[in-house]
């Protein structure tokens, strides 16, 4: 490596993984063309790469944050391309990160675009646990999942993180930002397994968060994506500690399996055509059409009555969404809210974003397993465009939550 040129990461190496870095260089040649390139590993194992080429300026410098790149994993300004577009050899595959105890750790070089050698290197950690952020593996009574609480006195607004499959990446972060944040999963078992669920288990989760000494006033927040945006809906309806709920890219009706409580079955699961399921050259599959439409007689015991819901709705659809049809679902539920004269909603739809939103800064992914149904499923999306998604998503979520929890 070069001892004149450098690479850095700016304000700082070490930052929480929702913020940006700019990343630039500097004591290159005049207009030398060079390869910026990021690595980073998942929590399997699996080696996440990009790269992007870059011209120096007169001055001999790199910024990402005005300079265009002129092919590679992407093109064009994007100062966080280079960490938004990693992605590993093989197809398929996502960057699984839902651990919080251990950094999201990328390592970024620059190198001569013609002789390919190394100039400079510089290591980014992405936190996902702020200092003084306590996480607490909670095991009691029907509740599964982990506390995250913000350091300091409080009173703090709280929220259940209700995820599809086990992650703790959401909770974390919004523990960071001054939130009590208790991260629950949908399926603790394989969802092959699952027969039925019940809302109760989710309901005791609002309730243990209720009783937190840190936790201002009596309601509740709920982030919720995919299967358990409806789980979501459903919380809303029949638990009035919901004041306000977050739904993405979800359904307006129950799916999967039914669901149930207080021992009594409350919905049936929408039903599901395979033969609606279409297969791409790319070899994962679009499941947007899967479900029979939640308005038909047939699905009539599934759709979930959020009309007679007091929470505050944050509907969130992506027009891409190739998992589910979910702004057709999200117009059907803004209409019903209006036929019901109720304005105890938002809805906000984004046109180049797939169904896979999640904190900004993440590698897109744009097919993985599907985890639900036996299929690698396509996601949707276009990777810059969902990456812009995730950072208006983000802020815009935080502000939900704080003006309606107080």
């Amino acid at each position: 490596m070069s001892s004149q040129i450098r690479l850095r990461l700016l304000p700082r190496a070490r930052c929480f993984f929702d913020e940006p870095v700019q990343v630039k260089v500097t004591r290159l040649r005049s207009r030398q063309l060079v390869t910026l390139r990021a690595r980073s590993t998942d929590e399997r194992g699996v080696v996440f790469s990009s790269s992007a080429t870059y011209r120096a300026d007169d001055k001999g410098e790199v910024d990402l944050n005005k300079h265009p790149s002129l092919g590679g994993s992407y093109v064009g300004v994007e100062p966080m391309g280079l960490l938004w577009s990693l992605k590993a050899e093989a197809l398929h595959q996502y960057f699984e990160k839902g651990k919080s105890l251990k950094p999201h750790v990328v390592t970024i070089s620059v190198h001569d675009k013609e002789e390919g050698r190394a100039l400079a290197e510089a290591t980014n950690e992405r936190l996902l646990l702020g200092d003084g952020v306590t996480r607490l593996p909670v095991n009691e009574g029907n509740i599964n999942g982990v506390l995250f609480t913000p350091p300091g006195e409080g009173p703090f607004p709280a929220v259940l993180d209700l995820n599809t499959f086990p992650s703790e990446k959401k909770a974390a972060l919004l523990a960071n930002k001054g939130f009590v944040v208790l991260a629950l999963c949908v399926f603790n078992v394989k969802p092959e397994n699952t027969k039925e669920i019940h809302l109760d288990r989710f309901r005791d989760g609002i309730d243990f968060l209720r009783r937190q000494p840190k936790v201002s006033g009596q309601g509740v927040g709920v982030l919720s994506r995919s299967k358990a945006a409806d789980i979501a809906l459903s919380l809303s309806a029949f638990v009035p500690a919901v004041k306000a709920c977050v739904w993405i890219n979800g359904c307006n009706a129950n799916t999967v399996v039914p669901l149930y409580y207080e021992n009594h079955q409350i919905f049936s699961s929408a039903q599901v055509d395979y033969s609606s399921v279409i297969h791409t050259e790319y070899g994962a599959y679009i499941l947007k059409f899967a479900i029979v439409n939640p308005l038909a007689v047939e699905n009539k015991d599934s759709l979930i009555p959020i009309e007679q819901a007091k929470a505050e709705f944050l509907f969130v659809a992506s027009e891409d969404d190739m998992c589910l049809n979910s702004k057709v679902y999200m117009d059907e539920m803004v209409e019903r809210l209006k036929r019901h004269e109720k304005n105890n909603f938002e809805n906000v739809c984004y046109p180049r974003a797939g169904h896979m939103l999640e904190p900004p800064y993440g590698p897109y992914c744009r097919s993985c397993p599907q985890g639900v149904y036996p299929y690698q499923a396509l996601w949707g999306g276009e990777p810059s465009g969902h990456a812009a998604a995730e950072v208006h998503l983000w802020k815009k979520i935080q502000e939900f939550f704080r003006a309606h929890l107080r």
